[in-house]
């Protein structure tokens, strides 16, 4: 199909000291580990974002450092998230987006903002809070994906809500927090998180090709329909392209699920 969307296979972070020796070659320097890193992938989640500013420079040198047409998943600030009432969070927005990140230029993707477990749906404040979210920075366009992990927001008016704001939900493939799949945006993210360190590709070769099926149905524009939703009974819309993200320690080897979804490995 001409208007298939593009699916990225991705990982939270590249500095890890189990890698080292596992994943990164021996005689790799820890300086060389994002660009070896963003040659087996196509996407990163960077948490330092989460936890604090970063510099102008950072951004410039992690751009510098990958290959056209990769993209770095930004996580929004826990000082905007972990607040009791999300719709005074506009100051604390508008200091994230002050950083720099701008640096990134075309590999600036998605904005990911994670929601703490003890934070429940409430459609006025959450609604007030998407309205804050900007739609550019410096020019460049910006995507926003929320990942929420209490059962409260399996409801359809949190769907309607993500809809009319055209911001995506992170489907959370994880042992606690509710898998919700709807199709709310151009866009679609997962977070793949019940992968076993004994398994060298975290998932076994069935579960394996269960997600590439499931990202194909996503890229063609579909929703896989043996995953759960707030709202069942909305039909999906086309999306442009999945970004699919795994977690670091159950990331080692992601060579299979990309030869299942087709995604070339670039060289050094």
């Amino acid at each position: 199909m001409s208007n298939r969307g593009e699916i990225r296979v991705g990982v939270g972070g590249w500095t890890f000291a189990p890698w080292r020796g596992a994943f990164y070659p021996d005689d790799l320097t820890q300086k060389d580990e994002l660009a070896y890193m963003s040659r087996h992938v196509t996407a990163i989640e960077i948490n330092a974002t989460y936890y604090g500013s970063q510099k102008p420079a950072s951004y410039r040198k992690w751009a510098s450092d990958t290959p056209d047409g990769f993209i770095f998943t930004l996580k929004g600030s826990r000082f905007t998230t972990n607040r009791r009432v999300l719709a005074e969070a506009g100051e604390s927005i508008a200091h994230f987006f002050r950083q720099g990140m701008s640096e990134l230029g075309d590999k600036l993707g998605p904005i990911l903002w994670q929601f703490a477990p003890s934070k429940k749906f409430d459609d006025a404040d959450f609604g007030a809070f998407l309205e804050l979210l900007p739609a550019k920075v410096d020019g460049l366009p910006l995507r926003h994906c929320v990942e929420v992990r209490n059962p409260s927001f399996a409801d359809p008016a949190f769907a309607a809500l993500l809809r009319k704001h055209g911001v995506a939900v992170v489907f959370a493939d994880h042992a606690a927090y509710p898998p919700l799949a709807d199709i709310t945006a151009d866009f679609v993210y997962a977070r793949l998180q019940t992968g076993s360190d004994d398994i060298a590709t975290a998932y076994p070769p069935a579960a394996l090709d269960a997600w590439a099926r499931r990202l194909e149905t996503w890229a063609e524009g579909g929703r896989p329909k043996d995953l759960e939703c707030a709202d069942a009974n909305h039909d999906a819309d086309e999306s442009s392209f999945q970004h699919e993200v795994s977690p670091p320690k159950v990331a080692i080897n992601l060579q299979p699920l990309r030869e299942r979804v087709a995604l070339p490995f670039l060289d050094l």
